[in-house]
């Protein structure tokens, strides 16, 4: 049997090659979404005309990706680092 080439993973941070089964790297999954709170609404946002708010927001989006408009509200991925950056990393995940 033919052996299948092996996939190349590389460290998202230094760029290093990331090699399965040796334990020389970390998967980190990180998910983000738009704050669920529920709005504090006024007297005066419920003296809106709701159907033009809908139309004025729908037009603000009218040329927006449904994948842009998506990413507003959540997204997730993963990452693979190597041990060096990784250690970096989950001291200081902003930097």
């Amino acid at each position: 049997m033919a052996k299948e080439p092996e996939a190349h993973l590389f460290c998202h941070r230094c760029g290093a090659v990331l090699k399965p089964g040796v334990g020389n790297f970390y998967i980190v999954r990180i998910e983000a979404f738009a704050d669920p709170t529920p709005p504090n609404l006024t007297e005066a946002d419920l003296a809106v005309d709701i159907d033009e708010a809908i139309d004025d927001i729908l037009e603000e989006i009218r040329n927006t990706s449904e994948a842009e408009l998506m990413d507003q509200v959540y997204r997730r991925l993963t990452i693979h680092l190597c041990g060096q950056c990784y250690a970096k990393w989950i001291e200081n995940p902003a930097s």
